[in-house]
């Protein structure tokens, strides 16, 4: 198995980040997790010293204003990203609307990834990671104007490679199952 298909695979499988990316992420968790909050550790998937890694960033770039907001996501349309390119590893994500929630996956049940950009830590800030945004596609457009940009498993070395821009455009009609979530089976772990 290919270096590539080894960092996915365990991405895929939520295994823990090797000690060295774990140490170099500035958290010392011994897991890689979702990111439930903005400011919370995240894992991402990233081109590191040594190849792909994953590791924990804090979601959410240092705020322009001390008292202001981390910057989570940022909007794509009319910028590059030629560096600093990484991958959030979802299988599904959750949107709130009308006083409801409602649970957005893929239609076939596959993991995808949310298009993502890092920047190193600084001295005040720790290694920290915003996902990119598009305009909506018509599956999630009943719930929203925007939305994170998906990147597919097939295409997830063209992104991390600096390939096509295009990749940051909504997803065919149909790609996504959108249902009302009854509960959260969210779990804080992805081990």
């Amino acid at each position: 198995m290919s270096r590539v298909a080894d960092v996915h695979s365990a991405a895929e499988r939520g295994a823990p980040s090797t000690r060295a990316a774990r140490a170099a992420s500035g958290y010392p968790s011994n897991r890689t997790s979702h990111a439930e909050r903005i400011g919370e550790p995240g894992a991402v998937i990233r081109h590191g010293h040594d190849g792909l890694e994953m590791v924990n960033l804090r979601w959410g770039f240092e705020p322009l204003e001390p008292t202001g907001r981390p910057g989570a996501a940022l909007r794509s349309e009319g910028r590059s990203f030629p560096t600093n390119r990484c991958l959030v590893p979802a299988s599904e994500v959750y949107l709130p609307f009308d006083g409801r929630r409602y649970r957005v996956s893929l239609v076939d049940g596959d993991w995808f990834y949310f298009a993502g950009i890092w920047r190193p830590a600084s001295r005040t800030w720790p290694a920290s990671y915003a996902v990119l945004t598009i305009a909506a596609g018509e599956d999630v457009r009943p719930l929203r104007e925007r939305q994170n940009a998906v990147i597919l498993r097939k295409d997830r070395t063209a992104w991390l490679e600096g390939g096509d821009e295009g990749l940051l455009r909504p997803l065919p009609k149909g790609t996504f199952r959108v249902e009302r979530a009854d509960s959260d089976p969210r779990q804080g772990h992805l081990i």
